[in-house]
């Protein structure tokens, strides 16, 4: 029961906070689930390609060699961060990682790393057209790694997009909107 001096405002409030960390479980810990479980496909795949590459000597080009090694830098950096944001959310204690100011910085410069990697990747990759090749060729092989970084800079986007309204909704409804939990 509550003590008489709360208000019905009060209440209100507390509901509200209730209501507000409910809508972010609902799509926080998804997208960055999405982001971690992608990019950990982009690294199996982007490693496979470089060991393989590095044990042929064989490379289409220099710069699709180096433009692998950065997916490979991208899916790591990724996997960690997304993974410490996710460990920090289900965890629910109040951390510096799990600080919104904190979660849309380390979005940005991840939209700026997988933007630049996949706008690169689509302009150097040799071929497009892979229908005459086997299933298991090094043109799908490279269009996949391109599609998969066009999914990390899509899911990061969205990620970014969702976290921005929720700031600019609970700042308004709450006051102080930069801590998540």
């Amino acid at each position: 029961m509550l003590p008489i001096y709360y208000t019905s405002h009060k209440r209100t409030l507390i509901w509200k906070r209730r209501r507000m960390s409910h809508i972010r479980a609902r799509y926080h810990p998804f997208l960055f689930a999405m982001m971690a479980l992608s990019a950990m496909a982009e690294l199996g795949l982007s490693a496979f390609l470089v060991s393989k590459g590095n044990e042929q000597k064989i490379w289409p080009s220099a710069r699709y060699h180096v433009l692998l090694i950065m997916f490979l830098f991208n899916a790591s950096w990724t996997v960690l961060f997304s993974t410490v944001y996710l460990l920090y959310m289900v965890d629910g204690a109040s951390h510096l990682l799990a600080d919104m100011a904190s979660s849309v910085a380390w979005l940005v410069v991840t939209i700026t790393l997988w933007g630049t990697a996949t706008g690169l990747m689509h302009h150097t990759r040799s071929g497009g057209n892979c229908a005459n090749l086997p299933t298991l060729s090094e043109c799908r092989q490279s269009l996949t790694v391109e599609a998969l970084g066009w999914t990390e800079l899509g899911l990061c986007s969205l990620n970014l997009l969702l976290t921005c309204a929720w700031i600019f909704t609970t700042r308004n409804k709450m006051g102080d909107s930069r801590r998540m939990v």
